[in-house]
């Protein structure tokens, strides 16, 4: 599965209703709509997948059980757990048969690597059946290590290039998130193997842009 025209919706504290509405307007675009989770909740999952997301972006899998449980709560029995709802994914019922087929193999879990626990047993995470990309959250990952925000420090370094190395044996595709908009690290990531990328985020975005042109400005009288 490729991810090169994926958006998540849902990254804040958004409710249902307004993912709902992300999603719709994400999907008739023609791009993958996803939604990142609150937390590993088969109930959230249900809605969100019910509401017409074509997967899940799941935060703090530190464990293949916890990869398992995300799974099984995005995919129809036999394969998974989650119940049957009638909703906008299913036609409202019109196309259950249909969607029923489509999420066998196209729905999507990624899960979200952001602590040293599951950089430690990410072989075990990453091989666990429907699992189909991984995603970094930095901040959280250097949390756990005990170094937050220090992204040159040797052990985060270490937890990234062992997470890299394990993905490309395993040949599963992932990114991470690049919170400062910085387009040198953009093409560091790119060529070390991401594919699954978040830019920034709108306030980063914002603020370094702004900074840029004053600091410019300033330069200039």
């Amino acid at each position: 599965k490729a991810f090169s025209e994926h958006c998540k919706a849902g990254a804040s504290a958004i409710t249902l209703r307004e993912a709902e509405d992300l999603i719709r307007v994400i999907d008739l675009k023609g791009v993958v709509p996803l939604v990142r989770l609150s937390s590993n909740n088969p109930e959230q999952i249900k809605r969100v997948m019910d509401a017409g997301s074509h997967g899940i972006i799941v935060p703090m899998v530190n464990s293949p059980a916890e990869a398992e449980a995300a799974v099984a709560a995005v995919k129809y029995p036999v394969a998974g757990k989650r119940s049957v709802g009638l909703a906008r994914a299913q036609g409202y019922g019109a196309r259950f048969a249909d969607y029923l087929t489509w999420q066998q193999e196209n729905s999507l879990v990624v899960v979200q690597i952001e602590h040293i626990d599951a950089v430690n047993c990410l072989e075990s995470i990453l091989s666990v059946k429907g699992v189909d990309a991984y995603f970094v959250g930095p901040y959280d990952l250097s949390g756990s290590l005990e170094v937050p925000g220090q992204f040159d420090h040797p052990e985060f370094v270490n937890a990234m290039e062992r997470i890299h190395a394990i993905a490309k044996e395993l040949g599963v595709p992932g990114g991470v998130h690049i919170v400062e908009p910085d387009p040198v690290q953009l093409e560091k990531s790119i060529s070390e193997g991401s594919r699954f990328i978040a830019y920034g985020i709108d306030t980063r975005m914002l603020d370094t842009t702004c900074r840029a042109g004053l600091n410019r400005a300033k330069g200039l009288r």
